[in-house]
């Protein structure tokens, strides 16, 4: 049996743009950037994040929402209507659903949305922009943990979730918590872009599963895809609106990079549009008070040295190691 598509969330109107045209696309002049009322850190993924800045940056990150423009959001969704007609949604096993509402806790949010409505953004994102390969990891992506270590589920229910999917499926799912990470925490983004002209000789690259530290090993074609399925799922940390402004917002530089390495190793395989933001630094429809201005001054090196120390912290936390090896086909690379 299969999900009914009835119980899927209908996407806002900046993950439906994304969708239908299969870009990261920034929306200024459409929108206006507003808080969003009553909006608790607490409730959401960010739940575990410590220190007042730390916190207070963040705060300004998320705690948004966009305010479109009528005219903006009738094409949207007329483009988005013309792309789900085009593209119609996979099925989800009954028993995957059953486990997942049964078993799971997703009872967090994700800025716009819960935390539900970004797992089938990028589902839905990859059933269009990434047909080669199965939306279905994307929608169980952060089931093992995020990356402040947020859990749906405990590790003592993994036997009966790794039936619900196939091998391939179960060895991306398991993966992605820990490939974020290590993302995150840079070393690996600077072995692969200092190696990047010769990236079909990656052979394997062995690291530990988030959730319980377990060794984990991928093939370099299956490492390669799931950088392609990392991009996807940063198009939904994208600001709205305003991008010259939020240059050193951390998934956004993250994105940058990711967007770029993919380029130079040849493997982006997912459709993924971009173009770099030519427009002033001066905010347009988004009130800013002077805290929320000086957080877009701090250096995009400084905030990605933040970034990577808070995810070493998050993993020292939980025990989990982000030492990681490749191993190339004539060679083998140093650990991180």
């Amino acid at each position: 049996m299969q999900q009914s598509a009835a119980v899927r969330p209908d996407p806002t109107t900046q993950r439906k743009a994304a969708i239908a045209r299969g870009a990261a696309l920034e929306h200024t002049g459409k929108v206006v950037i507003e808080p969003i009322p009553n909006f608790d850190l607490n409730r959401t993924i960010f739940k575990t994040l410590e220190g007042k800045a730390a916190r207070f940056v963040m705060n300004t990150r998320v705690g948004k929402q966009a305010r479109w423009d009528g005219a903006a959001t009738k094409v949207v969704q007329t483009e988005y209507a013309a792309a789900r007609a085009a593209h119609p949604l996979p099925g989800v096993s009954t028993e995957l659903m059953d486990f997942l509402v049964s078993e799971c806790d997703f009872n967090v949010e994700h800025a716009d949305g819960s935390f539900l409505d970004h797992l089938y953004f990028c589902f839905e994102y990859t059933v269009q922009h990434y047909p080669q390969h199965s939306p279905l990891v994307m929608l169980l992506h952060s089931i093992l943990g995020t990356g402040t270590n947020t859990f749906a589920m405990t590790a003592d229910k993994i036997p009966a979730l790794r039936p619900l999917m196939t091998p391939w499926e179960w060895r991306q799912v398991q993966a992605f918590p820990s490939v974020l990470r290590l993302l995150y925490a840079g070393p690996l983004r600077q072995e692969l872009r200092r190696h990047a002209r010769r990236a079909d000789a990656i052979a394997s690259i062995a690291f530990h599963r988030v959730i319980d530290n377990a060794p984990i090993t991928l093939s370099g074609e299956d490492f390669w895809i799931a950088l392609n399925y990392q991009l996807i799922h940063l198009i939904d940390f994208l600001p709205a609106a305003n991008w010259s402004m939020h240059q050193n917002d951390t998934s956004f530089i993250l994105f940058r990079d990711l967007y770029d390495l993919l380029a130079l190793a040849d493997k982006r395989g997912a459709t993924v549009g971009y173009k770099p933001s030519a427009g002033p630094r001066k905010p347009e429809g988004e009130r800013q008070g002077v805290g929320e201005w000086l957080t877009t001054l701090i250096p995009v090196s400084l905030s990605e040295r933040m970034a990577a120390k808070s995810v070493t912290r998050f993993s020292e936390r939980i025990g989990h190691s982000l030492d990681y090896r490749i191993t190339w086909a004539s060679s083998v690379a140093k650990a991180g």
